[in-house]
């Protein structure tokens, strides 16, 4: 008699074998087919289990509607051992590659993770948010900054947004309270947020770097380097449609560019699958005032792109 069991499973062991049998990359379109499926998490291993114990041919399931495709297991079989040969690539470049042959091959430990950061849980967010936040409050990459900073300042908000605001690096009072934008600044970022109908809980706020440089001067070239790693962590952990850059240190850092902000502004560029405005620093618009009504434009614009219905007057 056939047993009814549950197709997560039979995805879960079916993993399992693989990488048991030492394939470790998989084609995209075969990721994408398991992506939707909410695996259970992995059993320890035993000394009873065995890889051939839990071959998917070995499972006999009553009505089951081609979870795999068998086209691509066969390619996969036929081109396991050159698997590490081939980078992974980002979700985007899947969804553009139809022909299991010519997918671009992700790691299995990846496949139901960082290729699909949107789908993950809140508490999953958070988890990995705050292991990275440990990591950064330990970091002594750049001598000088860690020898004079109070603490580290990561980054506040929520870990499911869908906008996130990215400055340039911590000041006095941020170093004080460990927070981003607490300072005059940050009052001012925050009647910028209020005018868009926005609440700093339903945003992500982070900087550039994490430590105050001395002075408050602007972050160098290698330390904007030492921490690249953990924004762009900070990004993929988030995976936020929307990203609003404060001023020429976070936009040329995040953009991979040297134009200033007056030529960045008034359009939306990307940066992997996020859409990003760029707009001067809080801090810019307290020594120029003038420069508002500029900040509002790009307010209006990024809402606009948001879908959000724009109020008529702006920040003061």
């Amino acid at each position: 008699m056939n047993e009814t069991i549950d197709l997560r499973e039979v995805a879960a062991r079916w993993l399992e074998s693989l990488e048991w049998a030492g394939l470790t990359d998989l084609p995209a379109r075969s990721i994408r087919q398991l992506g939707a499926l909410e695996l259970p998490p992995r059993k320890a291993e035993s000394v009873a289990e065995s890889p051939a114990a839990l071959q998917p041919a070995a499972i006999q399931v009553e009505s089951v509607q081609t979870p795999i495709d068998k086209t691509e297991m066969a390619h996969q079989e036929q081109t396991s051992e050159l698997s590490h040969e081939s980078p992974p690539a980002s979700s985007a470049e899947a969804r553009r590659v139809p022909n299991p042959r010519n997918s671009a091959r992700v790691p299995l430990q990846r496949a139901l993770t960082a290729e699909y950061g949107p789908s993950r849980e809140r508490g999953e967010r958070e988890k990995l948010l705050n292991e990275l936040a440990l990591t950064v409050a330990g970091c002594t990459r750049c001598p000088e900054l860690a020898s004079c900073r109070t603490q580290t300042v990561f980054g506040v908000g929520t870990a499911t947004p869908r906008l996130v605001f990215f400055g340039e690096a911590p000041g006095a009072e941020e170093d004080r309270l460990g927070e981003p934008f607490v300072g005059r600044a940050g009052e001012l970022l925050d009647r910028i947020l209020a005018a868009c109908n926005l609440k700093r809980e339903e945003i992500y706020i982070f900087n550039t770097v994490k430590c105050r440089p001395p002075g408050n001067r602007n972050p160098n070239d290698d330390e904007l380097a030492n921490c690249r790693e953990y924004f762009e962590t900070q990004l993929e952990i988030l995976q936020p449609e929307f990203i609003c850059c404060l001023g020429s240190v976070a936009a040329r850092t995040l953009l991979n560019t040297r134009e200033a902000v007056g030529r960045l502004r008034g359009s939306i560029h990307n940066y992997r699958n996020s859409r990003v405005v760029v707009t001067y620093h809080p801090a810019y618009l307290l020594r120029n005032p003038a420069a508002k009504a500029s900040t509002w434009q790009d307010m209006q614009m990024l809402l606009g792109a948001m879908g959000i219905a724009v109020s008529e007057g702006g920040a003061g």
